[in-house]
Parts: C-alpha cells; structure tokens; sequence
C-alpha cells in the first residue's frame, strides 16, 4: 500500500503526541510526516519512531501536498488553517470544538456513524472526548432498543484541559500533602483532591458549555434529534481517563444480562462487570489503553425500562487522537481517500 503524506498540527501538545503514538503503534500508513505547531512551539524536536524530526510553524503553505492533516490545536486555529488545508486538497480531521454542530461538517465516531465521512467537503469534525466514550457503549443497546432518555454525569480527567492542568494538579497535590496553601490557576478552584461541577464555560440555560456539547453531539452522531440527554459534567482529580455514570431509560425494558451480551459483542467495548470481585472499569487502569470498558450494568431502579451503567475510556486516546486517527482509517479501508489524489 502507498503510503499517505501525513500532517500534525498542534504537534506538541499532551493530543498531539498521542497521534503520534497512535499512528506508530497501528502502522498507519505514512510516506511522511509533518509536525506543525504555532511559532512559540517552532524548532522544538520530537521523535517518530527512531527519527528527530522539527516542528514546524502552522502556516498556509503547510498543507500543500498533504493527504491528510489531523488537528488538535484549538478551535480558533482550526478555524483559520482548516479551510486553508481543505482548499489545498488536504482533508482535514479536526479534533477541536470548531466544525462540530456544523451542518455540512460530519461529527464522526467510526464505531457508530462511519458512513457520514463520505459526504465530507474537506472537513470531518471528531467529536468531544466524553461523547465517544458514551456514544461507542450506547449505539450497540440504542440499535436493538431505541433510547428515549440519558442523564449523564461524568467525571473528567485534568488531561483533557491540557499539559498546563496536568502540572497544577501535580503541583497542588504536593502542597496540600506538605500542608501548603495552593493557587488555582488554571481552574477557578483548587482541583487536588477536589470536585469541579464547572467545565468549558456556563451558558444562559445554567448547564456548562461541555454539558451541552454531550446533548447536541450524541443526537447528531446517533441521528437521533429525539433522544432527551441531560449532563452534569464534573472535573476530577485524575490525570487520564473520563468516567460516566449513565441513566438510561429504553422504550421497551432491557435486562442487565442482555445488554451485557450486545455490549460484549460491540466494536470498541470491552465489559468489565463482577461486583462479587470488585470488577468494574476505572481510569487508572483505562489509562494508555483503546476501548471504552464498561461496567456496573444494573437495572435502573426508578424506572421499568432503565439500565444503568459506568462508562470509563482513554480520554486522550480513544477520547481524541485514537478515534481521529480511525476516522483517517476509515477512509482509507472504504477507499474514499487516495495518496496524491
């Protein structure tokens, strides 16, 4: 197989070197690649595979010639560079917030929606981290008994804000370990050893921008505009990997042990579920791993037709730069994309 002249932008943050990793580690097939990250970020040197190769700064002569550029460096840059690349014959899989609720743009999880790629101008949005994760382990139940009701609240790694929050709740730990006060910089409260009900910003109707993020794009990927979704999103003291607790209400009732049997079955799930061992899905042990394992499958006691379930993934892999770098995959394996073309 001719392999792909492939672009990162946004190469040197915590996602960025993660499609790194993901693109070694599945032998993704690269005739080049092209690290691409703003001016401040410009000369540093980062390995892929046994090679040194310098970051280059994002610019719009970038893209020429480029099969395929993966972008994960901030709505405003994608904005700006997306349309640039698409225009140049590069197609674009962007991992920020930018293209998502386009209507032009698809939303894509390739376990769930991989035909709507086709109809991309140049753009594929890749959803936000916490959606994969529940979409991938709901789409499998939602195909044989049609969902009419989700409230989710999830529990978000640090790394999901990027390196900088990464190092707060490193540093922060330290302190209140060693009887310290700490300074909040990145979020507006201490986050060691604490709960944040806050991300992304808070809306008019009170919910928080990522909140809302988890309504408008599980109907879009699931093209199910019917499916009533409520979200409290809170952040965690946790480097990697987002958990969910999800109460979902079925149009017909679902035993715990069916679900198991479709969820077990399903692309990207792996069940872990044995209260009498304590087994269930955590981020730890989540952490540097693909699938979304899901866990704690019970019935949902205030409802007939209600599950219940924790949902647990790698938010930088499957969460960001895994689930791009399959959509680029799909692509490929449908064969809805060629090397020069």
């Amino acid at each position: 197989m001719k392999g792909y002249k492939v672009a990162i932008v946004g190469a040197t943050g915590l996602v960025g070197q993660e499609f790194i990793k993901v693109l070694e580690q599945r032998s993704f097939p690269m005739d080049s690649i092209h690290l691409l990250a703003s001016d401040r970020s410009a000369g540093k040197k980062l390995f892929v595979g046994h090679r040194e190769i310098v970051v280059k700064e994002t610019v719009p002569e970038s893209f020429k010639e480029i099969d395929i550029a993966l972008f994960s460096a901030g709505a405003e840059v994608s904005r700006y560079f997306s349309p640039i690349a698409a225009k140049s014959g590069t197609v674009v899989v962007d991992n920020s917030s930018a293209f998502r609720m386009d209507p032009k743009v698809p939303l894509v999880v390739p376990e769930v929606n991989p035909k709507d790629i086709k109809w991309h101008k140049g753009i594929i949005a890749n959803p936000n981290c916490s959606t994969i994760q529940m979409v991938v382990a709901i789409d499998p139940l939602h195909r044989v008994n049609p969902i009419k009701r989700i409230t989710a609240a999830t529990y978000q790694a640090v790394s999901g804000t990027g390196s900088a929050a990464v190092e707060e709740l490193t540093e922060q730990a330290k302190q209140v370990l060693e009887g310290q006060t700490t300074a909040p910089h990145v979020y507006p409260h201490q986050i060691a050893f604490n709960l944040l009900p806050e991300i992304d910003v808070f809306l008019d109707n009170d919910y928080t921008k990522e909140e809302w993020k988890l309504v408008e794009e599980t109907r879009k990927i699931m093209h199910a505009d019917d499916i009533a979704i409520s979200a409290t999103c809170v952040r965690a003291p946790v480097f990697i990997g987002h958990s969910e607790a999800l109460h979902i209400e079925f149009s017909q009732p679902i035993s715990p042990d069916e679900a198991r049997r479709i969820l077990a079955q399903a692309p990207g799930v792996k069940v872990l579920d044995d209260p009498t061992i304590s087994l269930y899905p955590q981020p730890w042990s989540a952490a540097g791993t693909d699938e979304v394992f899901v866990g704690r499958i019970r019935r949902d006691a205030s409802h007939p037709n209600g599950l219940v379930m924790w949902v647990v993934a790698d938010n930088l892999r499957k969460g960001a730069a895994l689930n791009t770098v399959q959509i680029a995959e799909e692509m490929i394996k449908r064969d809805w994309i060629h090397p020069g073309s």
